[in-house]
């Protein structure tokens, strides 16, 4: 019988798409707590072409959205409540929670900052419309804005947390939702030499083979150059 938090990694099988953010944390997240050690499954939906609207996707996720991730005879379909989940499920596989309260609720609050401030105000769902009724200029400056107030106030944050990752030397979920929102400031043209904590932070992550390997233009449906 195996014991908790040393369980084996179970077959696991997740719908994304490259270019997603939150579909990203998921794939930092399983490369981290080592699930590269039996291969997930990896079923590319294409969120811009629609793929994510058809009636067989829909029954996986009737919010229609990636990522969704199906392990140990469960459906979970929140990027955050799947690395909770693996966190809990695995927690002496590269732990990314502290042990003290105190501490989890810190990375808690960053984390909760980024995925349900930040990314939800500038996904693709909302360009759209904003686009749709405004035009792209105003697409953009309307990503810009969400990220600009966002970063200010976690810059102010990770000033006083960080060390080599956003919550010391060690990576956190902090960490593992912090590398796609930036990589989304980039695509936003924001500019964060604003934000020199937060961008001294992520070029430490950039040099983990971990972050590498779950970069979008590492994923199987990545546009080939």
């Amino acid at each position: 019988m195996t014991q908790a938090g040393t369980a084996e990694v179970p077959k696991a099988t997740l719908y994304s798409y490259f270019g997603s953010s939150c579909a990203w944390r998921v794939r930092l997240g399983l490369l981290l707590k080592g699930m590269s050690r039996i291969p997930y499954e990896y079923k590319a939906i294409n969120i811009v072409k629609g793929e994510q609207f058809t009636e067989e996707f829909t029954k996986l996720n009737p919010l229609q959205l990636v990522p969704v991730l199906e392990i140990d005879g469960v459906k979970l379909v929140d990027s955050i409540a799947i690395l909770q989940y693996l966190e809990e499920k695995f927690p002496d596989r590269r732990p990314l929670l502290p042990k003290d309260l105190v501490q989890r609720a810190h990375i808690h609050q960053a984390v909760y900052l980024i995925s349900a401030n930040i990314q939800p105000a500038q996904n693709l769902q909302i360009l759209t419309v904003i686009e749709a009724k405004l035009g792209s200029k105003e697409r953009l400056k309307w990503a810009q804005g969400i990220i600009e107030k966002g970063f200010t106030a976690l810059e102010q944050i990770l000033e006083k947390t960080a060390g080599k990752y956003c919550f010391g030397d060690t990576v956190t979920l902090a960490d593992v939702v912090l590398v796609p929102q930036v990589a989304n400031a980039n695509r936003f043209q924001v500019d964060m030499a604003l934000y020199p904590t937060i961008q001294r932070i992520v070029e430490a992550l950039y040099e983990l083979p971990e972050v590498e390997a779950s970069m979008p233009a590492n994923q199987p449906d990545a546009p080939k150059s």
